[in-house]
Parts: structure tokens; sequence; C-alpha cells
């Protein structure tokens, strides 16, 4: 197997258990001196970014809460929040136009980094749709100018999961793309870091059924071709290893932009997130290719929080257990959790050792003010 490390560990760390809080002095994630409270910033289910004054009015609420960094998206839906070159290339789009509709050169991503320095804030970039190219648009207009950047199921069809569309994250040309989107805000803006989710890198396992990912199977396994099954153990395995490789890629190539910038993945909750998306998180964290991890923790009720939150920091080295921030779910839709399930969960990551998290989304912020001053500004 190419890299025998990657299965190593995370099997060793299976039979470890959380640590307890540490008694020497808490260690920070790069560039902070205090446990990352965050939040993230959105432009869907959410009017947030589409003027310069909601996003004065957003950084300025986050900043009353205590919220000291806040995860802004920056690719979604084939497009950007910021003003990109690389996508106008490809798309005609410099940026997304219904953040922009009189063309007059506005910039989300600029007027929430302007705003939030007022306050000491961090922004990250969030590339959230990742290597997904599309939204029931049937692959959208990447694929439609890029149709050999597709990523296809097993029955030659284009991999969807959950009414996304996917390019293929294992093709080397589409991993330059996105890439170059990354490298494109490290270089232009003065933000404090980046960070991929549960499409970045990553693939629905159903992927990766096209002719020249075949071949290079074959050529790794005595010319036996992938199974028709996508959750095949060593089939999800060589998959995994090569997102794990393009993980290293992009942790290396945005240091050598700025090595104070912050790494960031926030991906599902594993071992779901292998067998379903083939992101292997545990080694991106335990051979330090991320800076931050952000697990998306996000349970509906006290015991199945704290079962898989524990769950989650198992497959962590216990030097690196610092680098977990638990991603907490505070609204879907119209659904939010009571007062009684968010304090829960906060109480559960101290309890376990976390004096922060990372909260979805920005609008649920309103509803828990009190809770949220009392934990963070006291």
């Amino acid at each position: 197997m190419k890299h025998l490390k990657y299965l190593i560990i995370p099997l060793i760390l299976m039979a470890c258990q959380p640590a307890e809080r540490e008694s020497q002095e808490q260690k920070f994630i790069l560039g902070y001196n205090e446990p990352v409270r965050g939040v993230w910033l959105t432009n869907v289910a959410s009017d947030a970014l589409f003027s310069r004054e909601n996003v004065a009015e957003a950084v300025r609420t986050c900043h009353e809460l205590g919220i000291n960094t806040i995860f802004v998206v920056t690719w979604n839906k084939a497009m950007t929040m910021y003003r990109s070159q690389v996508m106008k290339e490809l798309t005609g789009y410099e940026v997304d136009p219904l953040l922009d509709p009189d063309n007059s050169g506005r910039d989300p991503l600029q007027e929430v980094i302007d705003e939030a320095r007022k306050y000491g804030i961090k922004v990250i970039a969030w590339f959230e749709f990742g290597f997904s190219s599309s939204y029931l648009e049937d692959g959208g207009i990447i694929l439609e100018r890029r149709p050999h950047w597709a990523s296809l199921d097993v029955n030659g069809n284009l991999t969807t999961k959950n009414n996304f569309e996917w390019m293929n994250a294992l093709d080397r040309e589409v991993q330059d793309f996105i890439l170059s989107l990354i490298l494109e805000v490290a270089e232009n803006y003065d933000v404090d870091g980046i960070q991929g989710d549960d499409r970045l890198p990553a693939m629905p396992s159903e992927g990766g059924y096209n002719p020249e990912v075949i071949e290079a199977y074959k050529a790794d396994h005595f010319g036996e071709a992938p199974p028709a099954y996508h959750k095949d153990f060593n089939w999800v395995q060589w998959r995994s290893e090569i997102l794990n490789d393009f993980m290293v890629r992009i942790y290396e190539e945005v240091k050598a932009v700025d090595p104070n910038l912050i790494v960031s993945m926030s991906p599902s909750i594993f071992p779901w997130a292998k067998e379903e998306y083939l992101q292997d998180w545990p080694t991106w964290v335990n051979f330090g290719y991320v800076d931050m991890i952000v697990p998306q923790v996000y349970r509906r009720d006290k015991e199945a929080y704290t079962r898989t939150l524990e769950a989650q920091l198992r497959y962590v080295l216990p030097q690196k257990r610092h680098l977990l921030v638990p991603g907490v779910l505070i609204r879907v839709g119209d659904e939010q959790p009571s007062h009684e399930l968010l304090r829960h969960k906060l109480d559960e990551n101290r309890r376990l050792g976390m004096d922060g998290e990372v909260h979805f989304f920005y609008e649920g912020l309103h509803k828990y003010r009190d809770l949220l001053k009392e934990y963070y500004t006291r």
C-alpha cells in the first residue's frame, strides 16, 4: 500500500480514550492566544453579505457576542464572493452577480475583512463548495465549460449525492483549479486563513469511476479494476490517499504564501466522512496537514452529541487534540436547538477540554445572544 502510515494511526487511536483537560498551560491554535469561538457567515438563508451595511451589522453582532473568528463563504455555486480573475477567465463572472447586481466593483470578502479588523476578529476564507460543481444544475456552468472535469459513478453518470454534482477530485487538473482559487485569496487578501469542509478535499465514494482513474487503480493493483461496490475498503483507501496527498499540497502551498496563514478543515464526522466522502481527516491532523480541524458534530440530542464528540477525539493523538474545535449546529432551515441543548453542547465541549467551538451559522446566533455572552464575554 502506497501510504501504509495512513492506515496505522487511526486504528491505534480507536483504542484511546479522550484526554482529560491538561493541567499545564493551555495550548492554542496557530495565531491565537485564546480559544477559537467562531461562526460561519453565508450567502444562503442570510442577507448578511448582500450589502456593506449588512456586513457591518453582522460583524458588529459577532463582536458583541464574543465571536473572535468569522468563517466567511468565499466559494459556492460556481461563484466567488470575492473578485476572482480565475473565475472570470473560466465562466465570465468575476464575482457572484447577486452580491454585486449593479456591477459596481463590490467585494464582499474585502468588506468583511475591513469590518472585522476594527474589532480584532479573524477572517478565514471558507471554500464551501469545494469540489462540488453545482447543486441541482446537472453540473452547472463549470462542467458545461469543462465537461472532462466531471466525476463519474460506476454507471458512467455524473456523480451526484444529496443533489450536489461533483467534479473529479482525483484529477490533477481539477485539483489545480481548486488550489488556484485558494491561492488567489491567500495571495491577494489579508485573511487569517483558509478553510475547506465536507466538500474539500472530498468526493462522494460513489465517484471516481473515470477511465483514467480506473487505469491508475489497475496499475497499482496488478491489472485488477476497482470493485463496483463503491465502499469497498481498499477502493476507499486508495482514493482517500489521493485526497490526503492533495491536502498536503494545499497545506504546503498556502504556507509558502504565508506560514502564518491558518489551514483549517471542517469535515463530516469520522469514520462516516471517509466511507462516504473519502475524507481521512485524522491523518490530516495527526501528520500535521492542518492547523485546525472543525468536525461537524451536528447532533440534535444531548446523548448523541456527547457520544459523537467523544468518538471524534479518539481518532486524534493527545498532543494534537488542541487543534480540534467542534462544529456546533445552531440553525438549519427554521430548526434551532433549545437553549438547554445548546448549553449542554457548550458544557460538554468544556468538560472534554475544548473551550471554543464554531457555530453553523450566523443567522442562528440571534436566538442565543444572552447564552453566548455568558460563555464568551464574562
